[in-house]
């Protein structure tokens, strides 16, 4: 992990590159905070989705699909819920952790579950997404259907992101220097 504090010689404190007036707890804090919000987003979409998905089991219409959509259903729960596992990891973590002066090495971890609770979100909605469509219309498109908003979210949640990021970032910017 790239070391985001450097040592003021003049005082012998210890302040971030990024030009915050911040110490390393207090940036913990604020990190944590962002990540809270973060993970709010993606835990109430994944606990929806998931909710969802157990009372399929207990409609009439499963009992008349293939073993395939069956198998199907089954990968997706159980993506489903390895996803939920994780973006509420955070929560458990921190509560465990608490009080151990230990945030920094809290918010890493935390991130590390969020990002990813992120991927198994994006392989648990593929896959809903799949299942739905192929039961719903039995139809020769449905992979390329699925291809294509598996593409768009990779664009929005991973491609842009990255890109702004190498775009908007410069050695010197990473290096807590001015331009």
């Amino acid at each position: 992990m790239r070391d985001e504090y450097e040592n003021d010689e003049r005082d012998g404190t210890t302040g971030p590159k990024d030009g915050r007036n911040e110490t390393q707890v207090e940036r913990a804090d604020r990190q944590w905070q962002e990540l809270v919000q973060e993970i709010r987003v993606a835990q109430t979409g994944v606990q929806i989705l998931f909710g969802f998905l157990l009372t399929v089991v207990f409609t009439p219409h499963f009992q008349g699909l293939s073993q395939t959509d069956k198998t199907l259903y089954i990968v997706t729960v159980i993506l489903g819920s390895l996803a939920t596992g994780a973006l509420i990891g955070p929560v458990s973590f921190h509560r465990i952790v608490s009080g151990r002066r230990i945030k920094p090495q809290a918010v890493a971890w935390a991130s590390r579950l969020t990002f990813v609770g992120i991927v198994l979100l994006l392989a648990t909605l593929t896959s809903a997404l799949f299942l739905i469509l192929r039961v719903a219309t039995h139809n020769e498109l449905v992979p390329w259907l699925v291809a294509g908003v598996l593409t768009w979210y990779l664009l929005c949640w991973f491609i842009l992101p990255l890109w702004a990021r190498t775009r908007y970032t410069t050695e010197d910017t990473e290096d807590g220097k001015e331009k």
